[in-house]
């Protein structure tokens, strides 16, 4: 054979040389994707918890006034029924001493319904205020005794060392009576 077929031959066939290469790689990659599919599905949240990752209330049986809590993705949520004066307390404030600054308004979707993560963001106890014979603190919505600090009727940070306001969690009306919380 010349050297010119040679050199033809070569760059239209493969050898046996890159062929054994291209095996190579192809059973490499598939062997890394078999060991990196394992941990990156265990990233993946847990059946468990994709369950609680939203939760719908029935709000019927809570009449004006009343508090009820559920729990949701592990952490308890305050849903009250203010009266009209829990509603007027929370919009007449002003808005130059709130710490944490947020209308009312933006807080509940509905004014009567107050859907909030019952967790103090000082640092992470549950206040008292559900109940009618728990203290609701100074300004008439919930106190965290651990450290003394009061939230008003539309859930914000008023007094004590909490630095934000309880947290409103994702939620909307499913009707007038249901509320779908995540």
């Amino acid at each position: 054979m010349s050297a010119d077929t040679a050199k033809t031959k070569s760059t239209q066939e493969p050898t046996r040389r890159e062929f054994l290469n291209l095996t190579g790689a192809a059973f490499g990659a598939v062997g890394t994707a078999a060991v990196v599919w394992p941990f990156v599905s265990s990233l993946n949240p847990a059946a468990d918890t994709l369950a609680m990752s939203s939760t719908e209330v029935d709000l019927s049986p809570i009449e004006k006034g009343q508090s009820i809590t559920v729990m949701w993705r592990g952490k308890p949520v305050f849903i009250r029924h203010r009266t009209e004066a829990e509603i007027e307390d929370a919009r007449s404030v002003d808005m130059a001493v709130l710490r944490d600054k947020q209308d009312d308004k933006d807080r509940a979707q509905k004014p009567e319904w107050l859907v909030m993560v019952g967790v103090c963001t000082h640092l992470g106890c549950v206040p008292l205020g559900q109940k009618e014979t728990e203290s609701k603190g100074d300004f008439g919505g919930w106190f965290c005794p651990c450290h003394g600090s009061h939230y008003d009727t539309s859930g914000r940070i008023r007094k004590g060392p909490a630095p934000k306001n309880l947290a409103v969690p994702e939620y909307e009306f499913l009707s007038d009576t249901t509320v779908k919380i995540g």
